[in-house]
């Protein structure tokens, strides 16, 4: 599958996490893209990542990697 700026994407989970307050919990970046209307995808992708506290976006992004 094909990786683009749609769906799961890093840029798209980024684009759902804009304003959010670190350090984060998994939950809370879950909540937080629910609450700014992500798509299915990016919740799925969200879920996959590890259940930690996320300080920064490059935290969010390293997690990205990790439940990706």
């Amino acid at each position: 599958m094909a990786r683009g700026v749609g769906g799961g994407s890093p840029a798209n989970v980024a684009r759902f996490l804009k304003g959010i307050d670190f350090p984060a919990k998994k939950k809370d970046l879950i909540n937080h893209a629910k609450h700014n209307d992500a798509d299915q995808r990016v919740i799925e992708t969200l879920n996959r990542m590890p259940d930690q506290e996320y300080g920064n976006m490059a935290d969010v992004m390293k997690g990205y990697g990790q439940g990706h």
